[in-house]
């Protein structure tokens, strides 16, 4: 049930608003009942202005409820200086089902006393999902009222990509829409933002430094960016890439060609907190004809070896993992012995969900793809592979079909989806990471006023790259 009316919103038997300060009235009816409703009229209501005061209100009570969005960066800080290791950070995109899949997430770390963990959506997620930043972040701050969470929770945007043809083509464009979509992010309390530049990354030329020049500089701006625009309390955590998800593995020679141009770019200022390198994988694993996932072979050597060089040289947390969530499961445990600082997991989760879905939606999705998605077919391609490939892109489309799924139903896949979570959290071995966390990230409240929220979304046009 969602609100209809601002007056309805403002004054209700759960809150009211007085002189622009939220006042919880009834907790109990506020967290069994009235976080749903916000929740509900975030994804499904039609007035733009009451959603955007949901995200205000949203704001306001996570205050009470001592939920902070924070970022990683001193924690990670600490990690590239030695002081701890042994886990890996799990980075989930959540794609559809925002609410309910971060209630599981929540559920899962109660139990465990987990903290170190992150919501992520990558920009071309934000695109194709139709989740703005100030709806996915008030989703999952919702989320970890209704559960009872509390303490630092990061929210990071993934992906942040500067798409190479784009680029080419029309570079100030490229770049000015990345800026508009980070200062937005920023303003959702997004802070922890991982720069992909690595499209950039030329492997004609004859040398390292030369290929990665452009990559390192590009990056360099956007950390200028990013630091000029940070709260003044917060330093925001900033992510790196030498080597694109999907092509060839990432050697030690390009992390220190990438490092030493990077670090003279950016001069005193903070720079990156981790560096994203690949080893083998692929966004959403390699599909087969029948629609199966191929087995893949990740290179824990050089996940490993960079790491290392990433902590020793540079003093980052270690390198990060990206197109993971499909690998098989014997092979999460290696991910902290290895010393894999961060790991990006979302396909699979999305199939979780989608297995859920009842037949006669899955259907008209499915349709949906052949008609709109036609031209993203590749030659040769089934139509499992195909649908595969592209039902990620039905997600926004058949939004308000999917969050209007029984209240059952729901609660089926979060639950499924915690037995996923417990699964994960025990093999990257965050259990206990709370007081860790919370000894090195401290809560900290960045002021916001109601017109921080009411104001209107830049038009940023089409999203496009990695997710």
């Amino acid at each position: 049930m969602i609100f209809k009316t601002a007056k309805e919103l403002l004054k209700n038997n759960a809150f009211v608003v007085e002189n622009d300060n939220v006042i919880i009235n009834n907790p109990e009816i506020f967290k069994n009942k009235t976080v749903d409703r916000l929740a509900d009229t975030i994804i499904l209501g039609e007035s733009l202005h009451i959603k955007r005061l949901c995200y205000w209100i949203t704001y306001k009570v996570s205050i009470k409820y001592k939920i902070f969005p924070s970022s990683i960066q001193e924690l990670y800080k600490a990690r590239g200086q030695g002081e701890f290791n042994g886990f890996t950070v799990p980075a989930i995109n959540t794609r559809t089902l925002t609410y309910d899949l971060a209630k599981a997430v929540f559920r899962s770390a109660k139990k465990i006393n987990a903290a170190a963990f992150i919501f992520e959506i990558a920009k071309s997620e934000i695109g194709y999902t139709a989740q703005r930043p100030l709806e996915y972040a008030a989703l999952i701050v919702l989320a970890a009222i209704k559960e009872g969470y509390s303490g630092p929770i990061f929210i990071q945007g993934d992906h942040f990509q500067v798409k190479a043809s784009n680029y080419s083509e029309n570079k100030d464009k490229e770049i000015n829409q990345l800026k508009e979509l980070i200062q937005e992010a920023v303003d959702a309390q997004f802070y922890n933002i991982d720069i992909d530049s690595s499209t950039l990354v030329d492997l004609s030329r004859e040398t390292i430094p030369e290929q990665q020049k452009l990559n390192y500089e590009v990056c360099a701006f956007f950390t200028k960016f990013i630091r000029q625009i940070q709260p003044k309390n917060m330093e925001i955590s900033i992510g790196g890439e030498i080597g694109e998800v999907g092509g060839k593995n990432s050697v030690p020679q390009e992390l220190v060609a990438f490092m030493k141009g990077y670090l003279k770019e950016i001069g005193a200022l903070t720079g990156i907190s981790k560096m994203s390198i690949q080893t083998g994988t692929t966004h959403g694993g390699v599909v087969l004809p029948d629609g199966s996932i191929a087995k893949a072979k990740i290179d824990f050597n050089t996940l490993r070896e960079l790491s290392q060089l990433a902590q020793k040289e540079y003093k980052l947390a270690g390198c990060v993992q990206h197109g993971a969530s499909t690998l098989p499961n014997e092979a999460f445990s290696h991910f902290p012995e290895n010393g894999c600082a961060e790991i990006h997991l979302a396909t699979q989760f999305q199939n979780i969900v989608y297995e859920y879905f009842p037949i006669p939606l899955k259907e008209k999705i499915y349709e949906w793809l052949h008609k709109n998605c036609a031209n993203e077919r590749k030659p040769g391609q089934t139509d499992d592979q195909f649908i595969y490939k592209t039902r990620k892109k039905a997600l926004g489309p058949f939004k308000k079909e999917i969050s209007s799924l029984s209240k059952d139903l729901k609660n089926k896949i979060s639950a499924a989806m915690e037995k996923e979570f417990d699964f994960m959290f025990g093999k990257l071995n965050i259990a206990n990471t709370r007081e860790i966390v919370e000894k090195y990230v401290k809560a900290v409240v960045v002021q916001k006023t109601k017109e921080d929220f009411l104001k209107e979304e830049a038009n940023l046009g089409k999203l496009e790259g990695a997710d």
